[in-house]
């Protein structure tokens, strides 16, 4: 008959032999960190070249003279997520310092939406530019409940731009897809007469 070691007395056992190659076991760690800072450039570069390929995007523009004593429909507060070509919720704008997520505080005018984006760059968006706003789900790899994100679809220059924002109050988001139907139909009507 056989008799079984107690599991306490197999838990006590060593487990693996004592590392006796520290040069082995160093080079893997340098090798891993290589590896790792390779990856990490590459990654830096990939971004430098969508900006290239993106360069002939106009600069953004300024907000105007004057725009602090507009009349101010609607204000937000939340995060800048990205900007996209329309339509194509995975092809992220990196030129002029959009695909740089951050936080936002989003008004809007009679004459457009302005966007302060505090560490990175402020931009401006004409009334006659805006072209709609919806609730999506998803912008450049950001994916959000239903409704989570406000998308709001602007030209700049020859292209068609998605920008996606999420308030610190979603309930906010209806309001503005509202504001901004209203804004461009009103601007639609105003350029057609």
């Amino acid at each position: 008959m056989t008799t079984l070691t107690p599991l306490y007395l197999l838990a006590a056992e060593q487990k693996s032999a004592e590392v006796t190659d520290w040069s082995a076991r160093i080079a893997w760690v340098i090798g891993l960190l290589v590896f790792v800072a390779l990856v990490y450039w590459l990654m830096c570069e990939g971004w430098k070249w969508r900006g290239r390929l993106q360069s002939d995007l106009p600069e953004l523009t300024a907000t105007p003279e004057g725009f602090d004593g507009d009349e101010v429909l609607l204000t937000l507060t939340g995060r800048y997520h990205a900007s996209t070509t329309a339509g194509q919720w995975l092809d992220r704008i990196v030129a002029h310092g959009l695909g740089t997520r951050s936080r936002a505080e989003l008004t809007l005018t009679a004459r457009g939406l302005d966007v302060v984006r505090p560490g990175a760059s402020d931009f401006f968006i004409p009334a006659e530019a805006l072209r709609e706003a919806r609730l999506d789900k998803a912008l450049a790899g950001k994916v959000l409940p239903e409704g989570g994100l406000l998308i709001i679809t602007w030209a700049h220059g020859e292209t068609l731009i998605d920008s996606g924002f999420r308030s610190d109050h979603a309930a906010e988001h209806q309001a503005w897809v509202e504001a901004v139907t209203h804004l461009t139909s009103t601007t639609t009507e105003g350029t057609a007469r």
